[in-house]
């Protein structure tokens, strides 16, 4: 880690509070030398692993760039999974806050004309998955106009994925003179020539890999049959008793397996895999980043897209059949500096596979031996002991920068003429209110929804009980969602 801080973007005060409150303290290589090139608007191809810090590395410039009076979308990133266009919004619209950054995300699985409506409204970034955004471009919900940057996030994801062509026809439809950054872990060919095709001399940035893999983390392998994956499984969690842990399956059927043997023994655990309702994909994701439990079991779905800090412990339940895997799946733990561990289990018949992850990844990935019996029994107090406690979770992000933050509900919008520039200029009249405490605001045909900062929630919401916006007296409550 340097020791430069991020001052030395010279950014606006609106950002450099949020990343102050994210506790964003110093820039991460990928960031140092991503952010003064995308604030430079440079075309630029980056290979980076996940947990690195890209999506900072780009979020916090075009946050800064973006003008937030324009109305039409000026930023549009693709992502290969909804989980991660939900993360990578989460993470704008964090960044943005205080700027009143509106970023919104479009995926399969959830009501076209939901996001159609929220499409009408002031966005400055839409993420989304490739083949939802071109749903929306076709039916002209999605106005490309005024994008000025379009960002292609885990390009290699998509191509593994069967996106290139969607990419393609997205990128024929947007305006010539924009800023394309591509972000990778790995740099296939069809991406290179993606690019090639498509950007204005691009910088090429390139982060060492096993950096990531090798510093934070600790790999190891256990031999073990089939048949006793469970018991060891079991008995790994029990000496480990780590605080958040990630166990990865290959298939859904392993998952649901270990799920539910987890659970029958009491387990603080879910299970997260493609075979789940979207709505409980989200709500299993959002229960992991809560810290409402401590193990979750996944298959490579959740690889990308979980961006929790202190995950301790990656259990590779089954080896990954590709090795860019075992780096995505690993890369969960020992994020932003913390330790972290990686256990992967091994059978006889794998040995070309974990072959084929060390000549990727750059060293061997050392043997340990299955706890013996004397080991799990020395643990088993302090581990009942965490097992039924809730995990502490020291550094969600989004908890941090709403907690001071109130939604306020108001029973009027677009068809009483009511417009930001009005509940601003009302709400700043507050004795104690000025237009800084005034978060994102949302205006519906009949309803609107503020953001209001600083702890100066109730203050506002009691002063516009018996206030009228531009003339007009409306019902105002605390939003429910």
């Amino acid at each position: 880690m340097s020791e430069t801080s991020f001052e030395v973007y010279n950014l606006s005060d609106e950002i450099r509070r949020s990343l102050e409150v994210l506790k964003y303290e110093a820039p991460t290589e990928v960031q140092r030398k991503v952010i003064p090139l995308a604030l430079a608007n440079q075309d630029l191809v980056v290979k980076s692993q996940t947990g690195s810090g890209k999506t900072a590395s780009f979020g916090i410039p075009i946050c800064e760039l973006i003008e937030w009076e324009e109305k039409m979308p000026q930023v549009l990133i693709l992502t290969p999974t909804r989980e991660l266009a939900v993360q990578v919004r989460d993470d704008i619209t964090n960044i943005g806050r205080f700027k009143r950054i509106k970023a919104m995300a479009v995926y399969g699985k959830e009501p076209f004309t939901k996001q159609k409506e929220e499409l009408k409204q002031k966005n400055h970034v839409v993420v989304g998955t490739p083949g939802r955004v071109i749903d929306h471009i076709e039916r002209e919900t999605l106005i490309l106009d005024k994008i000025k940057y379009l960002i292609i996030d885990e390009a290699d994801e998509m191509l593994n994925m069967g996106f290139i062509d969607e990419v393609e026809s997205i990128i024929n439809e947007l305006p010539l003179n924009r800023v394309t950054m591509v972000f990778s872990a790995t740099l296939p060919k069809d991406v290179e020539n993606l690019c090639h095709k498509y950007m204005k001399n691009p910088i090429n940035v390139e982060i060492e890999a096993t950096g990531v893999t090798a510093d934070t983390i600790e790999h190891r392998l256990i031999e073990v049959t089939e048949d006793k994956k469970i018991p060891l499984l079991k008995d790994v969690t029990v000496v480990e008793n780590p605080d958040s842990c990630l166990i990865f399956c290959r298939t859904k059927e392993h998952v649901d397996t270990v799920y539910t043997e987890l659970e029958e023994s009491n387990y603080s655990c879910e299970r997260l895999h493609g075979g789940l309702e979207q709505q409980d994909r989200f709500a299993v994701m959002d229960g992991f980043k809560m810290g409402n439990f401590r193990y979750l079991v996944a298959t490579d779905v959740a690889a990308r897209g979980i961006d929790i800090d202190n995950v301790t412990l990656v259990i590779n339940f089954d080896v990954p059949m590709e090795k860019e895997s075992y780096v995505h799946r690993t890369g969960r733990t020992g994020r932003a500096g913390n330790e972290g561990k990686a256990i992967t289990f091994v059978t006889p018949y794998e040995g070309k596979l974990v072959k084929a992850i060390e000549r990727y990844i750059g060293f061997e990935i050392p043997i340990m031996d299955a706890p013996k019996p004397n080991e799990v029994a020395d643990m088993k107090a302090s581990f009942e002991e965490k097992i039924s406690g809730r995990r502490v979770v020291r550094n969600n992000k989004t908890a941090r920068i709403n907690q001071d933050i109130m939604k306020l509900y108001f029973s009027g919008g677009k068809k009483k003429k009511l417009r930001a520039v009005d509940f601003v200029g009302t709400i700043a009249k507050i004795p104690g209110v000025t237009a800084d405490d005034i978060g994102i605001i949302t205006i519906q045909d009949q309803m609107s929804y503020v953001d209001i900062l600083n702890g100066k929630g109730s203050l506002v919401l009691q002063a516009m009980e018996n206030t009228t916006i531009k003339g007009k007296k409306l019902k105002v409550s605390k939003a429910l969602k």
